[in-house]
């Protein structure tokens, strides 16, 4: 084994400590380095005095958790949950009350074991460790954000979010400058030394995040983070988080009740009912093809246009020369409203409207260049139909550009028929009842 294969107790003292002290540490107290992909495979977990017994049967013969509930008085938690998170993704389980959500983040650091399945941290199934082993995952690989901050009123801020390194003995001086590099991605390190008293409640949340990030953890735990703020502390909560993840690139495994939150920071969404997961996918499949009637009861009443972006809807570009045939350019365009003219390095310089063509015909141009406008408006691929409606409402195509090049046309009509195609979509679904 080498450092960059294995960590903890037993491989530092066997490698410096000798046999002697290793053997004072009880295998295994060592894991593989945890990059940060989780992977639940098959899991269930059942509540109750005999949970593998004809609960378990039940559950995994497809029963709900209501009817195994009535027939065996015991509660189904998770049922046949298959979740594979990539590394440096920011996954969202959404769900109400009774889903599941929470059940499955608690088996991600065995908070609850499971009943059958397995929970796999990289290559490591963490429901197989205990003891040091288990602590060291806990402490070292993964930081936790609790819903009600769960701060230490008697310590100041910077004790509070040093405490993590201070129970694994880090030095002092270390972990004080640890704690100052954690609060500054925050930005509270005026306030260091400053009581949780002292502080509103988004700041004693900033807290608990600068806390999970101080150890520098691969995987980030956030059960309900937010739920416990006012909307607009939650909103600028969501806007911190969103600029961390883009600086670190952590694992971050956020569990929410609100589709909006999910839908706004997920990089994937996963719904769950019951203890079963219903969707998975980006929030552009989760609102713009909702898996089942209870998915499009939850995006009936979203705000498509702040979710879907411009390279869902923009059409393939079909550019044209300045010095081709008039009339055969506006056959060319179709049931696009326009076509844009390129220069020499892919970027679009004009375009040709089928009005401004028609025009031009009647008064006898017989060239592209002679019916040619400039004012155009240009967006990105990844802009939300929200972020560009006001240049939608001139009624002209938009040039989606991408590193300077024309990568797609932007037709007003298209974007409403792709908000009418998910409304018309979510309709279609039958009424279910939510639980």
């Amino acid at each position: 084994m080498t450092p960059s294969e294995y960590t903890g107790p037993a491989f530092w003292a066997s490698a410096f400590l000798g046999d002697y002290l290793a053997f004072w540490w009880p295998e295994p107290t060592y894991i593989e380095i945890v990059t940060g992909t989780i992977r639940l495979e098959g899991v269930y977990k059942i509540f109750g005095e005999q949970p593998r017994g004809r609960a378990l049967e039940l559950a995994q013969a497809g029963h709900s958790k209501t009817e195994i509930q009535a027939w065996t008085d015991h509660v189904v938690g998770l049922a046949d949950v298959n979740v594979d998170i990539r590394q440096g993704e920011l996954f969202v389980i959404m769900g109400l009350s009774g889903s599941g959500k929470s059940t499955a983040i608690r088996t991600v650091n065995q908070l609850h074991s499971v009943t059958a399945g397995s929970v796999w941290v990289d290559d490591v199934d963490i429901q197989t460790l205990s003891g040091r082993a288990l602590q060291a995952v806990r402490r070292e690989k993964m930081g936790m954000v609790f819903q009600h901050f769960a701060l230490f009123p008697h310590r100041n801020v910077i004790d509070n979010v040093a405490y993590g390194l201070e129970v694994q003995g880090v030095d002092k001086t270390e972990r004080v400058n640890s704690a100052m590099e954690a609060l500054s991605l925050v930005g509270l390190q005026r306030y260091a030394m400053s009581m949780p008293s002292q502080l509103s409640g988004g700041m004693q949340q900033r807290v608990g995040l600068a806390r999970a990030l101080a150890s520098d953890p691969s995987i980030l735990l956030m059960d309900e983070a937010f739920s416990a703020l006012d909307p607009l502390i939650r909103r600028q909560m969501q806007d911190e988080l969103m600029a961390i993840q883009q600086q670190l690139k952590k694992t971050i495994l956020f569990i929410t009740h609100d589709l909006n939150e999910a839908l706004r920071i997920g990089d994937r969404v996963c719904i769950m009912r019951g203890g079963r997961v219903v969707q998975i996918g980006t929030p552009e499949e989760i609102l713009t093809k909702p898996a089942s009637g209870y998915v499009a009861e939850f995006v009936q009443d979203v705000d498509q246009g702040r979710v879907i972006e411009v390279q869902e809807v923009m059409v393939e570009p079909a550019p044209i020369a300045a010095t081709d045939s008039l009339a055969a350019a506006v056959r060319s365009i179709e049931d696009r409203a326009g076509v844009f003219v390129l220069d020499a390095n892919g970027a679009p310089e004009a375009m040709l409207t089928v009005a401004d063509g028609l025009d031009a015909l009647e008064r006898g141009a017989s060239v592209v260049s002679e019916a040619l406008r400039t004012d155009f408006e240009r967006c990105g691929p990844r802009q939300t139909l929200n972020e560009i409606y006001a240049s939608a409402g001139r009624g002209l195509p938009i040039a989606v550009v991408e590193d300077g090049k024309l990568v797609g046309n932007l037709d007003p009509r298209h974007i409403m028929k792709e908000l009418g195609r998910v409304e018309s979509l979510i309709d279609s679904f039958e009424r279910e009842v939510f639980l």
